[in-house]
């Protein structure tokens, strides 16, 4: 009974992996298609096994709040806007006189036999000027119509800053409590360990079951198991971080990340606002 019971034990440990060598080998072909190339371009290059980098435990990082501007959707919203507020100062233009410093020449006669005779030229040069003022009406409602678009984007750029702020929190949050979830779980691993090791003693010396020592061991598994997935969480959430802020960016160990006031969302945009 003990014997089949460690036998379970094994092949259900050992049914997980290939799901997991599954997932890897769709990432390493993945990876490779996006970088243009076959799909096993980066077979022998990503099939050495090694640990998964430690991240730093603090993010040290000067972080403004003209670094989200990095990101493309923050960076095409404001140029929108400055497009719409550009074309409203087209259409008022056309409420004003133009004023021409050219000339003319061209032919007019009233008859066609005259026409292409000297008599039928005509020439003219000096100002002229230009006004579409029976048009005004129709000129300023599309000023007003432009001055609607213009509100539109200016409300598209806040949302989206306010969206990048929300997601670059959500980074720092998910980052900072996964880490401490990590720890949390090493200290789940080593208290599993030693239950192990106890009923092990325990069952060798004849005063436990193997049940106890199959359902310690079973208990230290499972946390291991945890304590990858949160290795794993940990970089990913780091990666996160560093895609919501924009990418590129440049360490500076003199602020740390925690005391940049991100948390104001508020003098994020207007900052926001106020850049060029």
């Amino acid at each position: 009974m003990d014997l089949q019971r460690a036998l379970a034990l094994l092949a259900t440990v050992q049914s997980q992996v290939p799901p997991i060598e599954t997932s890897i080998q769709s990432s390493v072909h993945r990876l490779g298609v996006l970088l243009a190339q076959t799909p096993d371009a980066l077979q022998e290059e990503l099939s050495a096994t090694a640990p998964i980098p430690a991240p730093p435990p603090e993010v040290q990082v000067g972080l403004p709040s003209d670094l989200l501007l990095r990101r493309p959707d923050v960076l095409r919203a404001e140029r929108q806007l400055a497009s719409e507020t550009a074309r409203i100062g087209q259409v008022k233009a056309d409420l004003f006189p133009k004023f021409f410093l050219t000339g003319s020449a061209g032919l007019a006669s009233i008859s066609t036999s005259d026409f292409f005779s000297p008599t039928s030229r005509l020439w003219s040069i000096g100002p002229t000027v230009q006004w579409r003022v029976f048009d005004a009406g129709r000129v300023r409602a599309s000023l007003r119509a432009q001055t609607a678009i213009q509100d539109q984007a200016s409300l598209t750029y806040e949302q989206v800053v306010l969206t990048s702020l929300e997601d670059v929190e959500n980074a720092l949050v998910a980052y900072a409590k996964e880490q401490e979830h990590r720890r949390l779980l090493e200290r789940a691993v080593t208290a599993n360990a030693k239950a192990v090791d106890l009923a092990n003693q325990l069952y060798t010396k004849g005063l436990g079951k193997y049940l106890s020592l199959l359902d310690a061991q079973r208990a230290l598994y499972a946390s291991q198991d945890e304590l990858v997935r949160s290795d794993r969480a940990v970089t990913v959430n780091l990666i996160a971080l560093y895609k919501a802020l924009g990418g590129g960016l440049e360490t500076d160990q003199s602020q740390p990340l925690a005391a940049t006031g991100l948390g104001k969302p508020d003098a994020a945009l207007e900052q926001a606002r106020q850049s060029p």
